[in-house]
């Protein structure tokens, strides 16, 4: 599952249609907005359940500022708002499924991945966008957002003797987008640049899932939330037949 912002919200869609089709899943796999879609999945929630715990959350919380040269908000509001439904003490050993994050390391310039240990320092580290939020101090490393190097973590999901690996990408391009101003600027940058490392990555996935409506809304369209869910559920419903194919 990518990253995506708002975007991301069409994963909990997808994973909605997943089991309306009752199809299988395995091992989960997610980066920044797809680590914690993917997360509380994992950990028992409903998709529905997910969607209606982020409609209800209180944006203005997450955007306490930092005060710091090394970020401008805090994680401290997200942090909290995670360990109130996860609980503080959650494991990887405490999913009801597998579950790999993915964060970047950016002293050592590398991709890390996380499948066991306390659950919330890795997910917070998957979701600290660079530069607007502050880096996660974990095991010697400073994390930030997988995404910046692996947007598309298929790798830990890849060779298994039966698993079929089904990539949900959340930022297909707009190749009719319009840029009139610097923010919007800053945002296509960013979206090309990181677009470029799933490349690779979608050719490796069993089935690709890439609604293109995705493509109008911006990362930051969170007041959106219940079209997003709708566009990856639907989409997903009309891959049904792929779907049930891979488990031939």
């Amino acid at each position: 599952m990518s990253g995506g912002g708002a975007r991301g919200i069409a994963h909990l869609g997808v994973l909605a249609a997943l089991d309306e089709l009752q199809l299988p899943v395995g091992q989960l796999a997610g980066v920044s907005s797809g680590a914690i879609a993917a997360s509380f999945y994992a950990a028992g929630f409903a998709p529905r359940a997910i969607l209606k715990l982020l409609l209800a959350t209180n944006l203005a919380r997450l955007t306490r500022p930092a005060l710091s040269r090394f970020g401008l908000l805090r994680m401290d509001a997200v942090e909290l708002l995670l360990a109130s439904h996860l609980g503080t003490d959650v494991t990887f050993a405490d999913l009801r499924l597998p579950l790999t994050l993915v964060a970047t390391d950016l002293i050592g310039g590398e991709s890390v991945y996380f499948r066991e240990g306390p659950l919330l320092p890795p997910l917070l580290a998957s979701s600290a966008v660079p530069i607007l939020y502050r880096a996660i101090e974990y095991q010697g490393r400073q994390l930030v957002d997988g995404g910046l190097l692996n947007n598309l973590p298929v790798e830990p999901l890849l060779g298994q003797p039966g698993l079929r690996v089904v990539g949900v990408h959340c930022n297909p391009i707009n190749h009719e987008a319009h840029i009139p101003s610097f923010r919007r600027l800053i945002e296509r940058t960013l979206h090309l640049a990181i677009n470029g490392n799933t490349a690779a990555r979608k050719g490796q996935c069993d089935l690709l899932l890439e609604p293109p409506e995705l493509r109008y809304y911006a990362p930051l369209s969170y007041q959106r939330g219940p079209e997003l869910f709708e566009i990856g559920y639907r989409y997903t419903l009309e891959k049904a037949d792929e779907l049930q194919a891979l488990l031939q």
